[in-house]
């Protein structure tokens, strides 16, 4: 009889100490993930108020890193957009060296193409160059003018991109597809061409960046005027 109490006291004594012990190992367990009981050494007791405000917290901040990590995704191209000034047009500038008035200067890194003035001073236009694979640099000199260009791409570039194979005996010069635009001075080498142009483009998003096969391109309005004012013979540096 003594042993049957004995043992009710026991069970009594165990209800007392596991009883709780499970019951908050099942808090714990509900709140943090589908670990299995006795994971975390310490088991403490979490108000149901100060969880949801806990919660709330975490979404709050979830939400906030979400806006973040929208930000760091942005393509590159689209941030040096954003970061690009919005280009204002041709400005006479300071600018000083030792080739003659008229001489063209590109400086493939600034996007800029300078045109000598003389007495320290330069026309700058800004201007899209080769794209990576594309660069080059160099001296060379204007060989040939032509207005409305017939553009004939190059049977690498057909290769590249089959569709302009229909434009392999030459784009006439005046259609709106045509990307040479209005005006086109073609870059010699000695007496060959190097097949480098600085034209005009259907594309003026593109000033500013590096985005040709290597050709420099310019706004219409201003290759225009810059052809203009360019003899054949003109020197040519490109950086």
């Amino acid at each position: 009889m003594f042993v049957r109490y004995l043992s009710v006291i026991t069970i009594m004594f165990a209800a007392l100490f596991v009883g709780p012990q499970t019951a908050e190992a099942k808090i714990h367990h509900y709140l943090f993930g589908t670990y299995e009981d006795g994971v975390y050494p310490a088991v403490k007791k979490i108000h149901h108020k100060k969880h949801h405000k806990y919660v709330k917290h975490l979404k709050a901040n979830h939400h906030i890193a979400k806006k973040k990590m929208a930000k760091k995704a942005k393509p590159a191209a689209t941030k040096a957009a954003e970061a690009r000034p919005a280009y204002q047009g041709r400005e006479e500038v300071q600018y000083t060296s030792q080739e003659k008035p008229g001489t063209l200067i590109i400086n493939t890194k600034e996007r800029a193409l300078y045109e000598i003035l003389g007495s320290g001073k330069a026309m700058r236009f800004m201007v899209a160059v080769g794209k990576e694979g594309f660069e080059w640099s160099g001296v060379a000199h204007v060989g040939l003018k032509r207005v409305n260009p017939t553009w004939t791409p190059p049977p690498e570039m057909i290769q590249r991109k089959p569709e302009y194979a229909k434009w392999a005996m030459g784009m006439p010069g005046g259609n709106p597809q045509n990307p040479l635009g209005p005006r086109a001075m073609y870059l010699f080498k000695g007496k060959y061409d190097t097949g480098f142009r600085i034209h005009g483009t259907i594309h003026p998003e593109s000033i500013g960046t590096a985005a040709s096969s290597g050709c420099i391109r310019m706004l219409n309005t201003e290759v225009i005027e810059l052809f203009q004012q360019t003899r054949v013979g003109t020197k040519v540096i490109v950086l």
